[in-house]
């Protein structure tokens, strides 16, 4: 079953976007904002490029998804999975999640990325295979901080076995509850096409 609707999907995707480029252009403003006010923020080129390049992405992935399906759980799914993608990205190169930003265990966060990436691709963006993409996705999130934890990645001091636990479980339960929307998405389209 494909999940493409056209006609009123379509616009009603286009109505919603240029909000969502206006604020990814505030976001993007944003820091260049508070340099003005505080020593705190010291952004070069490169950050703002990075920024810029995660924020596109985003709205991107969220336009691509509202033109695709009239289904509202779908989209808001999608739009979680996003937001929690972006999330752990720009958390991970700012402060870090096991130790801090420059700790080399960080990068097997970007396994978790690719786990759901991959493994959304290889559903083809379909709701029931999205929903077991995110599940893996948030399997492969919880395994990483339990071998951070087992491994001892974070007892540098800078985050604790508690911030760990509290970082990873918040990911875990965005990733499952965008699967749970993947789900019912999958259960509505079924529920269409079974009508009259």
């Amino acid at each position: 079953m494909a999940i493409h609707a056209g006609g009123a999907g379509g616009r009603r995707g286009n109505r919603w976007r240029p909000a969502l480029w206006s604020v990814a252009g505030l976001m993007l403003l944003a820091p260049l904002l508070a340099a003005q006010f505080t020593d705190g923020v010291d952004w070069d080129l490169h950050d703002y490029a990075i920024f810029g390049a995660m924020l596109t992405g985003a709205c991107l992935a969220c336009e691509m998804a509202a033109r695709s399906t009239r289904s509202t759980a779908y989209r808001a799914a999608t739009g979680l999975s996003v937001a929690a993608a972006f999330l752990l990205l720009w958390m991970n190169l700012a402060v870090g999640i096991i130790g801090s930003e420059d700790h080399p265990a960080n990068l097997v966060f970007g396994g978790v990325l690719a786990v759901g990436i991959t493994s959304a691709a290889l559903a083809r963006f379909q709701p029931y295979g999205m929903a077991r993409a995110l599940t893996a996705t948030a399997l492969a999130q919880a395994l990483v901080a339990a071998v951070a934890l087992i491994a001892g990645w974070g007892s540098d001091g800078a985050k604790d076995t508690g911030e760990i636990l509290l970082l990873n479980g918040f990911y875990v339960m965005l990733w499952l509850t965008s699967a749970w929307l993947f789900r019912r998405a999958a259960r509505q389209q079924i529920g269409a096409g079974s009508a009259p």
